[in-house]
């Protein structure tokens, strides 16, 4: 039996995870929530500094086409707002931003594949 798409996600998650900070990358927040929305992973990049907000994107197979193609306009526009919504909670002006993705994709008897795509919206 397969796994469920929860599973899914939180493994996928989880190596989205282990991946940022293999690369270097600061972790801020994990499952950052605000409302009914969530930003998976914030973090820091070391090459400049932006602060980096990454969505990721886990799939069993390519039956609905590529990971990274799941996210919506709706979702793009919850993110930014919900972006916003951390800036101003924690008081941070002036700071460089943008939003990645990493899309996770599990095929069976294979490692996972992992696609970083920086500044992806």
């Amino acid at each position: 039996m397969g796994k469920t798409s929860k599973e899914v996600g939180d493994e996928g998650e989880q190596i989205a995870f282990d991946f940022l900070i293999a690369e270097g990358y600061k972790v801020l927040e994990k499952n950052y929530r605000y409302g009914k929305g969530e930003i998976d992973i914030i973090v820091s990049d070391p090459k400049d500094g932006f602060l980096v907000f990454v969505e990721v994107k886990s799939r069993q197979n390519l039956e609905y086409g590529e990971p990274e193609y799941a996210i919506t306009k709706n979702k793009i526009k919850q993110l930014k707002k919900i972006a916003k919504l951390y800036l101003y909670e924690k008081k941070l002006e002036e700071v460089e931003c943008r939003f990645d993705v990493i899309a996770i994709l599990f095929m069976p008897d294979l490692t996972p594949q992992i696609s970083h795509i920086e500044n992806a919206f």
